[in-house]
């Protein structure tokens, strides 16, 4: 659709929800046909921007939806210092403990054992064997 669309045209919908999957989408997609000077009208919740309330609406749904986001980032990097301030870490757990690097290195030094065996004796990968032996070091 987006495609089709040239300047001056109205999009109509009969709700928002159909329009968008969300709030971020349905004002990104409204920030698109204001640059290309297409008007848009939903019938449900009755926003039309052809007239000045409707253009009214629609900012105030951006300032809303942006007054969100902020909020939102705001929340995860607070969230994420006090997890610190904890001793915690995020990402995943490694695959493999420092003795059990150890022990594969040990292991890797008896030539008649193949850096594939010892990656099915720790239930790892081989890409996820090498990581760990790289890292360790």
């Amino acid at each position: 659709m987006l495609d089709a669309l040239r300047e001056g045209d109205i999009v109509i919908v009969w709700r928002l929800d159909c329009f968008g999957r969300s709030l971020k989408d349905l004002i990104g997609l409204l920030d698109v046909f204001n640059g290309k000077v297409i008007q848009f009208i939903s019938l449900t919740e009755k926003i039309d921007t052809t007239s000045a309330m409707g253009e009214l609406v629609f900012e105030l749904i951006g300032s809303i939806a942006q007054f969100e986001r902020r909020l939102r980032s705001e929340q995860t990097k607070v969230g994420l210092a006090a997890a610190r301030a904890r001793g915690r870490k995020g990402g995943r757990r490694p695959k493999m403990s420092n003795s059990d690097i150890k022990k594969a290195k040990s292991m890797l030094l008896d030539p008649e054992i193949t850096k594939t065996e010892v990656a099915q004796h720790f239930k790892v990968s081989r890409p996820t064997l090498n990581k760990s032996l790289i890292e360790f070091q």
